[in-house]
C-alpha cells in the first residue's frame, strides 16, 4: 500500500499540473495575491473610477458596465455599490487635473507588483528596464481601452444569442490582453508565441471566476454592507480582487512550466525551438534548492 501511494505521488509530481503548483509555491502565491489585491483596491480601482469620471458619457458607461459585470454586481448589490461611491460630478470636483495625474501615478504601483509576479514566475534576473514608469502608464491605458470596448460591446449585443457571442469575443479579447501583458511586462525577454498559453489560461481562469462571482458576490456585498456599511463593500471588493489575483498568478506560473516542458507540450509551445527566450536574453535564475511546502505560499522570500 505504501509503495503504491509513493508511486502515485511520484507520478503526480511529474505531471504539469504539479509543476504549476510548485511554481505557484515558489512565487508565494497567497502572499503575492493579497499584495496584488491590496494594490488593485487602493490604486487601480480608484483609477478606473476617476478616469471614467473625466470621460464622455458613453465611454464612462461602457467602462462601468464592464467593471460591474466583472465584479458580479447585480440586483441589490449593484444598487448598494453605486450608492457607496460618489457621483461623477463629485469625483470631478474633488479630483481636478492634478489629482487625476497623481491617481495615474499611484496606480502604477499595481503594474509594478504585477510585473514582479511575472518576472518571478519566469525566474528572470534583475533587468535594467524593469519598473520603467511609462510601461505602467501604457499598460493602464490599454486596460482602460479594453474595459471601454467590452462594456460597449456588452451593451450593444444584449442577451440571448448576443450574450453567447459576447462571451466568445470576451474570451478572445481577454486572452489577447493577458498575452500582451505577459510579453510587455516581461520586457520582451520571452518570445510572444510562447506566452500565448499564459494569455489563454489567464483569460479562462478570470472569466470563470467572474462568472462564479455573479452567484456569490451579490450576497457577500449585501451581507457585508448590512454588517459594516461602506467598509463592508470595500471588504467585498478586496475579496474579489484576491480571488482574481490567484487566477492571474496561476496563468502566469503555467506559462513557464508549459514552455520549459521537455516533452511534446513544451516542443509545441516553443514552436520547435530549444528555448522560450528571445535571442540575447539573459538565462533564467536557478530553481529553489529545497523542497517547497504550502508554508512557502504564505511568506515572502526574505522570511526564514
Amino acid at each position: 500500500m505504501v509503495e503504491r501511494i509513493t508511486s502515485l505521488r511520484r507520478r503526480a509530481e511529474r505531471s504539469l499540473a504539479w509543476q504549476v503548483w510548485e511554481r505557484m509555491l515558489e512565487v508565494e502565491f497567497v502572499d503575492r495575491s493579497v499584495a496584488l489585491a491590496g494594490k488593485a483596491f487602493v490604486s487601480f480601482f480608484p483609477l478606473v473610477i476617476v478616469v471614467a469620471a473625466f470621460m464622455p458619457a458613453r465611454i464612462r458607461a461602457s467602462i462601468l458596465t464592464s467593471l460591474t459585470a466583472r465584479l458580479g454586481f447585480r440586483g441589490e448589490a449593484l444598487t448598494i455599490a453605486r450608492e457607496a461611491f460618489a457621483s461623477t460630478d463629485d469625483v470631478r470636483r474633488a479630483t481636478g487635473l492634478l489629482g487625476l495625474v497623481l491617481t495615474v501615478f499611484f496606480a502604477t504601483s499595481f503594474t509594478t507588483a504585477l510585473q514582479r509576479a511575472y518576472l518571478r514566475a519566469w525566474r528572470r534576473p534583475p533587468h535594467p528596464g524593469a519598473g520603467a514608469y511609462w510601461r505602467g502608464v501604457a499598460w493602464l491605458l490599454v486596460v482602460l481601452l479594453y474595459m471601454a470596448m467590452l462594456g460597449a460591446l456588452r451593451g450593444a449585443l444584449g442577451g440571448g444569442v448576443g450574450l453567447g457571442i459576447f462571451v466568445i469575443v470576451s474570451l478572445a479579447v481577454t486572452s489577447g490582453l493577458w498575452w500582451f501583458t505577459a510579453w510587455f511586462l516581461l520586457l520582451g525577454d520571452v518570445r510572444a508565441r510562447v506566452l500565448l498559453p499564459t494569455g489563454v489560461l489567464t483569460s479562462v481562469a478570470l472569466t470563470a471566476f467572474a462568472v462564479s462571482a455573479t452567484v456569490w458576490m451579490p450576497g457577500v456585498v449585501t451581507d457585508n454592507e448590512a454588517q459594516f456599511g461602506f467598509f463592508g463593500v470595500a471588504l467585498s471588493l478586496v475579496t474579489w480582487f484576491s480571488g482574481a489575483a490567484i487566477g492571474l498568478l496561476a496563468g502566469a506560473c503555467a506559462g513557464p512550466v508549459l514552455a520549459e516542458d521537455s516533452g511534446q507540450v513544451g516542443s509545441f509551445v516553443r514552436g520547435g525551438e530549444s528555448s522560450p527566450l528571445t535571442a540575447g536574453a539573459a538565462p533564467p535564475l536557478p530553481p529553489p534548492t529545497r523542497d517547497l511546502s504550502l508554508r512557502d505560499a504564505f511568506q515572502t522570500a526574505d522570511e526564514s
